[in-house]
């Protein structure tokens, strides 16, 4: 069986690994399905603006510290495929928490 050891920071990290069995016994694993969540469970920080050229990496590098992390400002702006998220000059990206990071409590 393969081995899905995913980091903390992937998408895929807490999806469960299922496996199908085959006819003949053999057996293949795969990860069950990953659902997008409600953008509206996110904790908005600031907006930022698309410009000419950027690509979802770059701004997830810029506005995250990784570029590897897109995925979050996919899942924060209800977008399944990370190019939508720069295809328009002028378009805002919501740059959020993580999912399920509370608002700071205010004093």
């Amino acid at each position: 069986m393969a081995n899905y050891d995913f980091p903390p920071t992937s998408r895929y990290y807490a999806i469960e690994i299922a496996t199908l069995t085959a006819e003949d016994g053999s057996v293949t694993p795969y990860l069950r399905r990953r659902f997008l969540p409600s953008a509206e469970g996110f904790v908005l920080l600031h907006e930022y603006r698309v410009s000419e050229g950027e690509r979802p990496d770059h701004v997830a590098a810029r506005e995250l510290g990784d570029p590897e992390a897109f995925w979050r400002l996919c899942d924060a702006n209800g977008v399944m495929h990370p190019d939508e998220l720069t295809d328009t000059v002028g378009e805002t990206v919501r740059i959020t928490l993580p999912a399920g990071i509370p608002p700071p409590a205010r004093e």
